[in-house]
């Protein structure tokens, strides 16, 4: 497949532009880099530096080339800031979006798979969340990923596959690329490990949460697992031409005091937390019903393990520290 792949320098998009181009696949990343790091766009990918909403760079490119399926990752993602700067969210978020779609669809690019959020849900803290749970975004950056998810349904002329990520962590066993941020950290794996390396104490936003320990609960996917989803997403949307809006995680979660302990396990040096109030925009419990991903596209995680998404991850941030 001849693949476009727009935010590819950042986290999630990086990780799958490897893996595409692992399996033969061809990859042209568009970014504008203002989250994503060069560092992370695999040499034998082509790269544009550029905004979605760029109409002269993208019609310039849509002219000199056809993908068979555009990967829609550009977005910003920290929900603390949205919640701070809501206007920030919507107009990068969904507003670019919708004019990206609209080149898109002027010079017939119409199959496309988009990056939306768990955090669309309204949460449950007894079942785990099926794709036709009920929604209600709290933060401008789940706000804005919904609106996104609702102008895909309305335009009968794009085919799509929506994909809403989970807790995403871990990085690729090769090392290739990972969470390089020019910002404070938003993953909480991150910041552990950024904890752990820098003698820190972490904070935990939460603690009278129903929960046995009154934490936070979140279903944890490895972003390897989950670029394998999209890799399979590409596939059947090329295959069936069908429209589908699928969850990707594990089924199962973990508590944010739980993970931090899971860690401490795993390594000699423990790493101190504090306390402090719910952060607006977070939700108490968030588990994904992956069955219907399991289903449509035959996706089977390899990686479901908090250990191997800590190792990874702390791997990592060790990595880049030696580098930076």
């Amino acid at each position: 497949m001849n693949i476009l792949l727009t935010g590819g320098a950042g986290y999630i998009g990086s990780t799958t532009a490897n893996l595409l181009l692992d399996q033969g696949h061809s990859v042209t990343v568009i970014d504008n880099l203002s989250n994503g790091n060069i560092k992370n766009i695999p040499k034998k990918a082509k790269f544009l530096k550029t905004d979605i909403a760029n109409k002269i760079k993208i019609k310039r490119l849509f002219k000199k080339n056809v993908f068979d399926i555009i990967i829609h990752f550009a977005a910003f993602i920290d929900v603390e800031e949205s919640v701070r700067k809501p206007k920030k969210y919507i107009s990068n978020n969904y507003l670019k979006t919708k004019k990206f779609l609209e080149i898109c669809k002027l010079y017939n690019q119409k199959k496309i798979i988009f990056s939306s959020t768990a955090a669309v849900y309204a949460g449950n803290d007894k079942t785990s969340i099926k794709e036709n749970s009920k929604k209600k975004p709290i933060s401008p950056y789940a706000i804005s990923k919904y609106e996104c998810e609702k102008y895909f349904k309305k335009d009968s002329k794009i085919k799509y596959i929506i994909l809403r990520y989970f807790n995403v962590a871990g990085v690729d066993f090769k090392f290739r690329s990972g969470i390089i941020s020019k910002k404070k950290s938003t993953h909480l794996i991150t910041k552990i490990c950024e904890s752990y390396l820098s003698n820190k104490t972490i904070e935990i936003y939460g603690f009278d949460y129903p929960s046995h320990d009154g934490t936070a609960i979140r279903d944890f996917i490895h972003v390897v697992d989950l670029a394998q989803a999209h890799i399979k997403a590409a596939k059947y949307l090329m295959s069936n031409n069908k429209s589908l809006v699928l969850n990707c995680g594990y089924g199962y979660g973990y508590t944010v005091k739980e993970v931090i302990d899971n860690f401490n396990k795993m390594n000699k040096k423990k790493i101190n937390y504090s306390f402090s109030k719910r952060r607006k925009g977070d939700v108490f419990r968030v588990i994904a019903n992956s069955s219907l991903i399991k289903k449509k596209l035959n996706w089977k995680p390899k990686y479901d393990s908090i250990k191997k998404i800590l190792k990874s991850s702390l791997d990592w941030e060790s990595k880049i520290n030696k580098r930076i």
